[in-house]
């Protein structure tokens, strides 16, 4: 079928020099994960103007990660924060306020202020989790949001769309997902941080069989992709799976009471 041409005028960005995006890139945003070691495999923590995605298996540290960058956003620039609040986005609930009382005593944060600088937002199923970005832009400007997080972005997709017979339609679906979290931290130079699901590959005999899902929509949609597994507890290990700059590299890092850290 042969797409029809537009009469509406369309419009196009500023076309700008490779130094130019260069520099723009070295002023983005970043929040510290609260890991010297996970903020140096990152270049300096999760980005601003881009989606930086953590998979893995259960307990892995994806969700307390999340929670972590909800409390350190509101750390001042020189303390590896943006200065602003957060929005938590749950798909499985998952959310626990005492996490965050608990790592904003261990930043020094008032745990009644940072519970207040974080809004969370449950969402039951696909058509609410695709409604909730499109309303958030009544209140990023307004409420100074500088970090949304969702967890997780794949749970309502894989239970709503199911069989080879729905799959096209649901990575159409979660493309405009994508597409509309992109676009919110882009115009409004926001981090956007989502957890994924894994799955195992029956047939991989070498190696790792352990496979993020989503297909190939997400592997081209994310920016930063980063592949979470457990060691002897407190102990994690992320490692860079997929970045368009970053080396393939791995660091260690712990989850303890008091949050994320070395």
């Amino acid at each position: 079928m042969t797409k029809k041409a537009s009469t509406e005028k369309v419009e196009i960005d500023e076309i700008v020099t490779a130094d130019e995006v260069l520099e723009r890139r070295q002023n983005l945003g970043r929040i510290t994960t609260g890991s010297k070691n996970l903020d140096e495999l990152l270049k300096g923590g999760i980005e601003t103007q881009a989606i930086t995605e953590a998979f893995g298996q259960f307990s892995s540290g994806k969700t307390q990660i999340g929670h972590q960058l909800c409390v350190n956003v509101q750390l001042p620039p020189a303390q590896g924060g943006l200065g602003g609040k957060a929005v938590f986005i749950d798909t499985e609930n998952t959310f626990r306020p005492e996490r965050i009382v608990d790592m904003a005593k261990a930043r020094g944060l008032d745990p009644e202020d940072a519970l207040k600088n974080v809004f969370y937002i449950r969402s039951h199923n696909t058509d609410q989790q695709m409604l909730i970005p499109e309303k958030l832009e009544d209140m990023i400007e307004k409420e100074n949001i500088k970090l949304v997080v969702v967890d997780s972005l794949i749970a309502h997709f894989r239970a709503e769309y199911t069989g080879r017979g729905e799959l096209a339609e649901r990575q159409q679906t979660l493309n405009r997902h994508l597409l509309t979290l992109h676009r919110l931290a882009d115009q409004y130079d926001i981090a956007v941080y989502v957890t994924n699901q894994v799955q195992t590959k029956p047939d991989f005999f070498f190696g790792d069989p352990t496979r993020p899902t989503g297909g190939h929509v997400l592997a081209h949609s994310i920016t930063t992709r980063l592949y979470l597994r457990k060691a002897k507890p407190p102990k994690r290990i992320a490692r860079m799976y997929d970045s368009p700059c970053l080396p393939d590299t791995e660091a260690v890092f712990s989850i303890t009471e008091q949050g994320v850290g070395d």
